[in-house]
């Protein structure tokens, strides 16, 4: 097998990581370290391209879905990353039922913005029950566009 063909047959291969957390301190921070971690190997063992901006968007997404789980979830939450077409998909389930709704556009408001700043950065978000607790997913582009925001972006 030639090196063009044992490159393409590495991109080929599902690129995923999980990670479960307690809810503990440091948390947050070892789940934008997973990201970081992910984000290296998609660019070296993949080959593909993330912009520093797309890095860094990954890394706030993990810590802003990551965050509501430990502050508003009781017990474990779990975080999946994984690489589809040109986006990374951030998966987190926590085991709260209790969907996340977005406050209204309030700038006296201290704090409880996470969720506005996902859904302001990422390609696409959803959430979803699930038998025990709840699923947050968020789609983040690799690249940016010409514009400076992120391909994709649906306003």
């Amino acid at each position: 097998m030639d090196g063009a063909a044992r490159h393409e047959d590495r991109r080929s291969e599902p690129v995923k990581v999980s990670a479960e957390y307690e809810g503990i301190p440091g948390d947050i921070a070892r789940g934008r370290e997973l990201a970081r971690r992910f984000l290296a190997r998609v660019r070296t063992v993949q080959g593909r391209t993330v912009s520093d901006r797309a890095a860094d968007l990954v890394q706030l997404v993990v810590s802003e879905l990551l965050t509501n789980a430990c502050k508003y979830a009781p017990g474990p939450s779990l975080v999946d990353l994984e690489l589809a077409d040109d986006l990374v998909e951030v998966t987190v389930w926590d085991s709260e039922p209790v969907l996340p709704v977005a406050e209204a556009t309030d700038p006296g408001r201290v704090g409880r913005h996470g969720l506005e700043i996902v859904m302001a950065v990422c390609h696409s978000f959803e959430v979803r029950r699930e038998p025990v607790g709840k699923r947050m997913r968020a789609a983040v582009m690799l690249t940016d566009g010409l514009n400076g925001t992120a391909l994709g972006h649906t306003s």
